[in-house]
């Protein structure tokens, strides 16, 4: 048998083996605080943190999904897809990333989860048909998608979802929703699971979370549903820097109208950032070149579950209101975007919206499983 057990030395060790400098290790920190949204001050003790860290073992699993969070994490940037493979973690098993195949690669699968019971990670991207579905919807060297997943899952120390259609179902999960299409979370009720949702992810966010793991030794603070607060605290529309449009109530109409041309508010034009909560406009794409909103299009709330079902990408969440502080608070309650200033809604609706943002703590999620 292959000895397929995490290789023994630290991250710093790796990292220097490599070639990497103290001052790029530095760097490499500095970026990583960035990323995690934590202050500058934070650097040192992730220095510290990784310079011991093993990197963990990693199966990622992929199913009802179309490749497109696998491309997205081969275009990382920070850090760079090799370092992240050879670096941060031991990259185990990945149908796309893998040179084994046929019976070569289950087994490597099998003898990593052997080799690292209790210890490793599984990552898993796109839905999966539930047991009550027809098996063999999708199915991986003639095992269903089901069946796979809890086998893996049974020994790891937790589950990350990568992308809308592993976290919430997805596009397979639309309606009609032909293949029983479900969640990681729908499934997996023993482990700690994260999502990391979007349609794809940002790559950033998927390393990010990793190299949280890998510094603290555990998962980092999540929302309701289950996404890091760290890159999912803030909707698209807090970020927007056409939100002071929206303010002055300037908005386009028409993708080539006046308003387009100047840059003015895409709300009107169908835009879900008010409702989507994501750092896409922070982060950006292509290595922070820009992202759609950047580029003339409303954000489709690609991160948020069953946005394939949440009506016309093109047409506004409702007419927009002006809060009389000028501080819009937006929360989607009953389809409806809303802003706390506005007399209309009632107290407990906007309790009840707020509290739906509470965090929830690793600690509290493995009690509630």
């Amino acid at each position: 048998m292959i000895d397929r057990k995490t290789p023994n030395k630290t991250l710093g060790e790796s990292l220097r083996d490599h070639g990497l400098s103290r001052r790029g290790f530095l760097k490499f920190c500095a970026a990583t605080a960035s990323m995690m949204a934590l202050p500058p001050g934070m650097v040192p003790v992730i220095a510290a943190a990784l310079e011991q860290a093993r990197r963990p073992s990693v199966i990622w699993l992929s199913f009802q999904e179309c490749t497109g969070c696998t491309e997205s994490l081969t275009r990382s940037h920070a850090p760079a897809l090799e370092d992240l493979i050879l670096n941060l973690i031991s990259l185990d098993y990945h149908h796309t990333l893998q040179a084994a195949a046929g019976d070569a690669a289950e087994d490597a699968r099998l003898q990593a989860m052997e080799a690292n019971t209790g210890q490793y990670l599984v990552i898993v991207d796109g839905s999966i048909p539930g047991p009550d579905s027809n098996p063999g919807f999708s199915t991986v060297a003639g095992r269903s998608n089901y069946e796979i997943l809890m086998e893996t899952v049974e020994h790891a120390a937790a589950v990350i979802a990568v992308g809308t259609c592993a976290a919430f179902g997805g596009l397979p999960q639309a309606s009609p929703n032909p293949t029983g299409a479900m969640s990681v979370m729908d499934l997996v009720k023993d482990k700690p699971v994260i999502n990391v949702s979007g349609c794809p992810p940002i790559p950033m966010v998927i390393t990010g979370v990793l190299a949280h793991y890998l510094t603290f030794g555990r998962l980092p603070e999540l929302d309701a549903y289950h996404r890091p607060l760290a890159f999912y605290g803030q909707s698209i529309h807090d970020r927007c820097y056409r939100r002071p449009f929206y303010d002055k109530g300037k908005f386009a109409e028409t993708f080539d109208d006046e308003g387009a041309k100047l840059g003015w508010c895409l709300y009107r034009l169908g835009c879900k950032g008010p409702s989507t909560y994501n750092a896409c406009a922070t982060m950006r794409w292509n290595g922070g070149v820009s992202w759609p909103i950047e580029s003339g299009h409303p954000c489709l709330g690609c991160s948020e579950p069953s946005f394939w079902d949440a009506g016309s990408f093109y047409q506004p969440l409702s007419v927009p209101l002006t809060a009389t502080s000028g501080d819009l608070l937006t929360a989607a309650v009953g389809g409806a975007v809303v802003g706390a200033g506005v007399a209309t809604l009632a107290n407990k609706q906007i309790k009840t919206a707020v509290a739906n943002r509470q965090p929830v703590t690793v600690e509290e999620l493995e009690e509630k499983l």
